[in-house]
Formats: C-alpha cells, structure tokens, sequence
C-alpha cells in the first residue's frame, strides 16, 4: 500500500516510512477529516485514497506558499506541469540561486507553486527552513538527476484534493468545525529531543507553549466526541501532556541530520483517544 501513495514534496517529519505502522491506529470508518499541519500530506492521499466513504476533508498549515502550492495543484493542474517542467530543462546551480531570491510577494501564486516544488525537489535533503524575514535559505542539493515534475504523481494528487478544503490557519482555527465523530490528526512540529535540535519549519517556533495549547486542544475535541490521533517525539514532557490517553510508540529514521551516522531509528509517539 505504500508504495501506492503518491508524492507532492519532500517533508522533513514526513509520514510515508510509518504507514505500514499507523495502518491499525486509523478509524475503520472516517466520513470528514482535519489535518492542521499537513505538511507533505502523506497521511490525507492515503486516507482519501483507502477510505471511499470521505466526503470531506479539511487541510491546512500557517505555511501560506505551501497552501497556495495545495491549492494549485488542486485547481490548474496542468499550467503547474508546464511551468516545472521548463524549470526542470534549467535547472542549474545559477538557476536554482536565481530562483531561490525571486520576491515571493511579486509573483502569481501559479509561479509561487512551481517555484515552491522546484527548490524543495532540488535544495539540501528537501529542507524547508527560513531565516527571521521568512525567507527560503537551504543550499542546493547535489542531485544527478531530481524528480522536479512527477506528472503521474502530481495529476493524482489533483484529483485527490477536489474533494478538499484547503487554506492557511492555525491549528486551533482549523479544526472549529469538527463535530462529533470527525477524525482529526496533528503532526506538529515535534518536540525536541535536545533543544538544539531542528523543529522550526518557519519563523515561529513550536516549543512547551504551543505544545501545551495543543494538547488542551486535543481534550477539548475528546470531549466533543471527535476521533483524535497525534504524533510526537518520545519525551517525558509529551506523555504527561496526554496522560490518560492511549499512547503506542512506533520506530521512525531520522532523514534530516546532516550526519548519516546519526539517522538511526528512534521511537516516536502515537496517541490516540480511541
């Protein structure tokens, strides 16, 4: 089954690793769907694709270029094929540092998209990090040859999100229509291991703070009778936050460490209340 999903980007904290694992945490019968952070979306192509009985799912981030990304796919499918596909015949270091300083707020949000897929396909491990202005600055990567246009991929995925609501908000914004019975996930940015560690994904960071207002989030959707399921980093601070919960550990490999010695398996959390 894994190897049927389909890839949009790469995501550090990606699921596709771990589907074989979360397979038995899901709900058997899922009829609407939120994911707050959706990040690279492994999680809703798997759903939308094993769970015919959907018939709505709510996707969002604070990553605003990531969601116009979502919603091109989504909307102009084929412009955004084109456009990568000239950017695939240029690419080059010059090209890729061109591309990189482009003034985001100048362009259409089809050149947003495209521009958007092409340095994540092409830059460092596909990091997504950005400095205090909010501005990309992972280096190149040494590809010989990167998947910067996956048409097969891409369609699929566009048919995929039809069914979808897709749009920018906080992750306690993004689920103030679930009712009872609707199944949410949150993949958060985790909570560090070591605090030098890599969590941020944009500006704002996601340390105690945000990870304590999430977890009364996670309560109060419990009380409303919603299915919720979460991942996080095996720390002693997670698991008291969710006591009383269901809580299972699967076994993941870091990808982002710049040193391969240190991308080991390490065990990560899943909590579910159900």
């Amino acid at each position: 089954m894994k190897r049927g999903i389909p890839s949009l980007i790469k995501w550090a904290g990606g699921k596709k690793q771990l589907l074989e694992q979360f397979e038995t945490f899901f709900p058997k019968y899922i009829e609407r769907y939120f994911e707050p952070f959706v990040g690279g979306g492994t999680i809703a192509f798997y759903l939308l694709k094993t769970h015919s009985e959907i018939k709505k799912i709510f996707l969002s981030d604070i990553n605003e270029e990531l969601i116009i990304t979502y919603n091109i796919v989504k909307s102009n499918i084929e412009e955004l094929i084109s456009l990568l596909k000239e950017y695939k015949l240029k690419h080059n270091k010059e090209f890729f540092y061109k591309i990189r300083a482009e003034d985001v707020k100048k362009l259409t949000p089809l050149q947003i998209a495209a521009r958007f897929i092409y340095l994540n396909r092409t830059c460092f491990n596909g990091l997504y990090r950005v400095n205090s202005k909010g501005q990309f600055n992972v280096p190149i990567g040494s590809y010989k040859n990167p998947a910067i246009c996956n048409e097969e991929d891409l369609r699929e995925i566009s048919k995929l999100l039809q069914k979808d609501d897709i749009k920018v908000a906080q992750f306690y914004d993004a689920v103030k229509k679930a009712k009872k019975g609707d199944f949410i996930y949150f993949d958060p940015p985790y909570y560090p291991l070591k605090r030098e560690s890599f969590t941020t994904y944009t500006k704002d960071n996601f340390l105690e703070k945000e990870q304590e207002k999430l977890a009364e989030l996670f309560k109060e959707l419990d009380k409303k009778g919603c299915k919720v399921m979460l991942s996080n980093s095996d720390t002693s601070f997670i698991k008291n936050l969710y006591k009383g919960y269901n809580i299972r550990f699967v076994k993941a490999t870091r990808m982002i460490n710049c040193d391969a010695t240190k991308r080991g398996k390490i065990n990560e959390v899943v909590i579910t209340n159900y």
